[in-house]
């Protein structure tokens, strides 16, 4: 079995790759295994540079194949907020339900039609032999107008899916990752799976 390294101490993260992963023979481990790993800063300014700083750090550290992802939550009539700040929208404490909160306070007003807003997450893999790409997915959707469902982490609660009349939190974990921005992406690393055995 294949190990890979998810750069990540996110538990709804790693349980979101875990469903994916496992089933194609990969052994998910993530930073929670590695505790003695310091912090990679997040300064890039997009979702690709964040992805790949957090992969190559971790890689150089390890010297094993790591993936990173960097993912948000972009709202069209926000101007693409709160993107690469997603998870410390209303602040550095990374607080889920107040960064819902502010995202909600900042539609007030607004009608469902122009909540429209996506999901992204950009995948970026690194192996010690200095290879590198990133992948992009993304989920569409539009922000509800309060919290519903108690599945899944982040806005979750208020992104609601069209095709599955819910919000991603009342979703399973098998019906998200179908439609997720996460397993979109995932899905498009499919070709690079040889790669990524081969290396490891």
């Amino acid at each position: 079995m294949t190990e890979i390294i998810i750069a990540t101490n996110n538990p709804g993260k790693v349980k979101d790759f875990k469903v994916i992963l496992e089933p194609k023979g990969f052994m998910v481990k993530s930073l929670a295994d590695f505790p003695h790993i310091p912090d990679v800063e997040e300064t890039g300014t997009t979702f690709e540079e964040n992805a790949l700083l957090k992969a190559e750090a971790v890689s150089t550290h390890l010297g094993k194949i790591v993936l990173a992802d960097d993912s948000g939550l972009e709202v069209d009539a926000l101007n693409g907020e709160p993107g690469v700040y997603s998870a410390r929208y209303a602040g550095m404490d990374k607080d889920d339900r107040k960064n819902i909160q502010k995202v909600l306070e900042r539609l007030q007003g607004i009608p469902e039609k122009k909540r429209t807003a996506r999901f992204v997450c950009v995948l970026a893999v690194v192996d010690p032999a200095g290879e590198r790409f990133t992948v992009r997915g993304t989920c569409e959707g539009t922000i509800a107008f309060e919290p519903v469902g108690d599945n899944g982490f982040g806005y979750d609660p208020i992104f609601y899916v069209e095709e599955k009349q819910r919000t991603m939190a009342q979703l399973s974990k098998e019906e998200k990752s179908e439609i997720s921005h996460r397993g979109n992406a995932i899905s498009q690393l499919t070709n690079q799976w040889e790669m990524l055995s081969r290396k490891n």
